[in-house]
């Protein structure tokens, strides 16, 4: 029988705190590195102002994506939805504080968030899988104008699969409780 091929198994990640009663022998230098480097592309594209477009890999999705790419694409989320659910509207920075509230108190497939950028309209998150401490940019805009909108894309940093990880870290339930809606239901 032949052996599995080399994608398939990754090596063991490297403790970073040793069992009780062991010393760790090994150096933090020496430890395997998962988290990836931080992609340039991140942010508020200028021309024409949006999130940045997915690679050809199957590990992003992006509400700048057309929309009938089903690999990448996700509907855009409204905070103040046209069918009365939220009740009374709320303003722009009302929502990005349900939505960094959210963000932090949910750790979907038990994901570490951590917020690492936040402006007026923008928020970087910084998602670290238990196991292995791979990271995935999770980013969300609030575009300019009148509408209730907030875009987002959400990418692995390494690897070309992620099995819909990032598509199910669009935090879906826990938005619709504070009476967010995508788009795609409105």
């Amino acid at each position: 029988m032949a052996p599995p091929p080399a994608w398939c198994c990754l090596p063991s990640p490297t403790p970073t705190t040793p069992p009780p009663g062991r010393k760790n022998k090994v150096k933090p230098a020496e430890r395997i590195p998962r988290s990836g480097t931080k992609p340039t592309y991140l942010g508020v594209q200028k021309s024409p102002p949006s999130l940045a477009l997915c690679p050809a890999t199957n590990n992003c999705v992006s509400t700048s994506e057309d929309i009938t790419d089903s690999n990448h694409y996700a509907p855009p989320w409204n905070y103040n939805p046209k069918d009365g659910r939220r009740g009374k509207p709320i303003t722009k920075d009302e929502a990005m504080k349900e939505l960094i509230q959210v963000v932090t108190q949910t750790k979907p497939d038990n994901f570490s968030p951590r917020l690492v950028d936040k402006t007026d309209d923008y928020v970087r998150v910084e998602y670290e899988s238990p196991i292995f401490g791979f990271v995935d940019d999770v980013e969300f805009w609030f575009p300019p104008g009148n509408k209730s909108i907030v875009q987002y894309r959400s990418a692995s940093r390494s690897g070309f699969i992620d099995f819909n990880a990032n598509k199910k870290r669009a935090l879906r339930l826990a938005l619709e409780n504070k009476g967010w809606a995508s788009e795609s239901t409105i």
